[in-house]
């Protein structure tokens, strides 16, 4: 319900954690996030969905969250960059990256990691090819999109490999 003073209540799960917080009704969700939540992963480029800056997933799909309003996040399933990282170590995906020097200035990194964690739902994994044209709807100014799509080709395969290793140990 909006009340006068154009804030509505939503919740929804963000990183595992249920949130119930009142937005105002015309606040993207990239500003709720960064700035209601903290949640400062999630930066803010051109707030017109193109650079991809904003990058994070919502049920599972990848968008671009200054396209979308806060109370369009009521109840959904938010996870964001901050969410990768295994307590204070790195993530293999993050170790991928520093590995591959895919990190450049750092700006875009947190939009390319959402968008390569996505990538484990294909269940293979992809080519060069395949990998550039699912990154495409994030910009690197830096240009460092080789040590990138490096980066997630190992962290696909690895993971693709950790999971057939432990269905094996399950059987």
């Amino acid at each position: 319900m909006i009340s006068r003073t154009n804030q509505t209540e939503v919740s929804f799960t963000v990183n595992g954690e249920l949130i119930a917080e009142s937005a105002p009704v015309r606040m993207h969700a990239a500003d709720f996030l960064r700035q209601k939540l903290g949640l400062t992963g999630t930066h803010i480029g051109c707030e017109q969905g193109v650079c991809g800056m904003c990058t994070i997933t919502v049920d599972g799909q990848v968008v671009k969250s200054c396209l979308m309003l806060a109370v369009q996040l009521d109840g959904r399933n938010v996870c964001t960059v901050e969410a990768l990282s295994e307590g204070n170590r790195l993530s293999l995906l993050q170790e991928s990256f520093k590995r591959h020097h895919a990190l450049q200035c750092g700006f875009c990194t947190p939009a390319f990691l959402c968008v390569a964690k996505s990538l484990e739902s294909h269940g293979r994994v992809l080519s060069k090819e395949e990998i550039r044209e699912e990154i495409a709807g994030v910009l690197c100014r830096c240009t460092g999109y080789e040590g990138i799509v490096n980066a997630i080709e190992e962290y696909l395969t690895a993971a693709l490999d950790a999971g057939a290793n432990q269905k094996e140990a399950e059987a």
